[in-house]
């Protein structure tokens, strides 16, 4: 019987830590995998870049738009109409789309998903 439980406990740990983890700030942090994966299912999706427009212009994931991360205030940025919307946010290394995706939350947007930075992004960069 305990090892039903062990096994069980383990089992589910696993399939939590598969799923991404949601943390208090209302966002999920998924790798970039995960990310693909999950645009591969969905038919509409945003992909942000957070990071400058400099930055953007030297390269960004395909299909994505620029938000810059200092543009995210107290209103919706114009560019994400919908908040009930998945958005995908990343910048350089991960730290300005956790700012943001925070921001986001904080705005009413209910599917946002932290993937880190573009230099590790698998997929094909635009420049």
């Amino acid at each position: 019987m305990k090892k039903w439980f062990v096994l069980m406990v383990l089992f589910g740990l696993v399939l939590t830590g598969c799923a991404g983890s949601s943390n208090k700030n209302g966002y999920t942090s998924i790798s970039q995998e995960k990310a693909i994966e999950m645009m591969k299912s969905l038919k509409d999706y945003r992909i942000v870049d957070v990071r400058r427009e400099e930055e953007f212009r030297e390269g960004h994931i395909e299909g994505a738009i620029l938000v810059p991360n200092e543009s995210i205030q107290n209103e919706a940025p114009k560019e994400l109409p919908r908040k009930d919307q998945p958005i995908f946010v990343y910048c350089r290394s991960g730290n300005r789309s956790r700012q943001a995706a925070k921001k986001l939350v904080a705005l009413g947007y209910t599917k946002v998903y932290e993937m880190g930075g573009i230099g590790t992004w698998p997929g094909k960069i635009v420049r």
